[in-house]
């Protein structure tokens, strides 16, 4: 079995990424329980690693009989990432959110990965249904998140659902995002209450996310 774990976010080691390897664990443990674990792969993706950029508006992927129906044509490092991802068994997707939006970097994947599946007012022709996952890190509060963003992501969820599946979301407020506060100028945020939330708070989180990857794996059981 074949999952996928994306990281739209810069860093490898900070919250989003623990979020996304809490996950990993997540599926791997559900999954190693019927079966054998050198058949369960879980990819990890960087996609500040690789070089690409979002969609083109080529329509090859939309032309009817053409040679890249339903794929991407872009000869970049999402040539032959693509087509594993899309028939994947499950993937989850992590990204810290900037000015109210996930990463450029995910926007771009995502503008290749669901265009391509896309079908105008039809059907999905994406290769097969999987479960998928969200998890977003973001420094304001929950309070915050309602009052600025509300529904934000519905309009991103909607299409991951139309496409391949209602995705678990998950939404992990006010991280702390500095190692060091005193080194950066910062008038916002009390670096204590941020020290204290992550103690006490990020736990929960990491737990959430570890039954977020249990989930992806138990509807992978399931298609």
């Amino acid at each position: 079995m074949d999952f996928y774990i994306v990281n739209g976010g810069p860093r490898k080691k900070y919250n989003t990424a623990q979020l996304l390897e809490k996950a990993s664990e997540g599926i791997f443990d559900k999954l190693k329980k019927n079966h054998d674990e050198e058949d369960i792969n879980i990819h990890q993706i960087h996609l500040y690693d690789l070089d690409f950029k979002g969609c083109k508006s080529c329509f090859h992927c939309k032309r009817i009989g053409g040679k890249y129906y339903a794929q991407c044509p872009i000869k970049d490092d999402l040539r032959e990432l693509l087509p594993k991802i899309k028939n994947a068994d499950g993937i989850i997707f992590g990204s810290p959110i900037y000015f109210g939006e996930i990463t450029g970097e995910l926007r771009s994947f995502l503008e290749r990965f669901l265009f391509s599946a896309l079908v105008y007012g039809g059907e999905s022709n994406a290769p097969k249904r999987m479960p998928i996952g969200m998890i977003y890190t973001m420094n304001v509060t929950e309070e915050g998140f309602e009052y600025f963003y509300g529904n934000k992501f519905d309009i991103l969820e909607n299409a991951m659902e139309n496409l391949y599946s209602k995705p678990y979301s998950l939404k992990v407020y006010d991280t702390f995002q500095f190692s060091d506060y005193s080194k950066y100028e910062n008038y916002a945020f009390d670096p204590e209450l941020k020290a204290k939330r992550k103690e006490e708070h990020f736990p929960i989180d990491l737990k959430d996310a570890y039954d977020l990857g249990v989930k992806i794996a138990q509807d992978s059981l399931k298609i």
